[in-house]
């Protein structure tokens, strides 16, 4: 545990932690269970990718695209803060297209586990020294060393 505390702090000495991620991660740290525990409710190595979000000049364009050269069809369309998502595939989402700039930009992709718990999965992203963002996002977003938004969610 001190290896995990360790890190969260010499990650917010660095500045790519925020004082808000770390007491955060500490808090969650305290609160978890052991990093065995965790882990054995999370599976990974059964993950797929459940679906790329990328943002679009022109929404209309990009699901014409989709549906033409791929056969996808609309699988839900929401809106959220403001913005439309459009969501493409075959019997589930494999694509997901919302407004934004710049046009091209992946916003995220996801990784589906079998048996999601997010207190699992939070306890074992924290000992890994990685606090998930915040927010009313679908399954628990973390970044990468490069800032890419990568999603956890319930394998579909």
């Amino acid at each position: 545990m001190e290896s995990i505390i360790s890190n969260l702090l010499s990650r917010f000495e660095k500045g790519s932690l925020s004082r808000r991620e770390l007491v955060q991660g500490l808090a969650m740290l305290a609160a978890s269970g052991t990093a065995a525990s965790a882990q054995e409710d999370i599976n990974f190595k059964a993950a797929n990718i459940d679906h790329v979000s990328v943002q679009v000049g022109n929404l209309q364009k990009s699901i014409d695209f989709y549906q033409k050269m791929f056969g996808f069809a609309v699988v839900s369309q929401a809106e959220e803060g403001g913005v439309k998502i459009v969501r493409l595939g075959n019997n589930k989402t494999l694509v997901s297209l919302n407004v934004g700039g710049p046009p091209g930009r992946v916003d995220h992709f996801a990784i589906g586990i079998p048996r999601f718990a997010r207190e699992s999965i939070t306890s074992y992203l924290v000992q890994r020294g990685v606090a998930p963002l915040q927010g009313d996002l679908a399954g628990l977003h973390i970044k990468d060393p490069d800032g890419v938004n990568v999603q956890i969610s319930s394998q579909t």
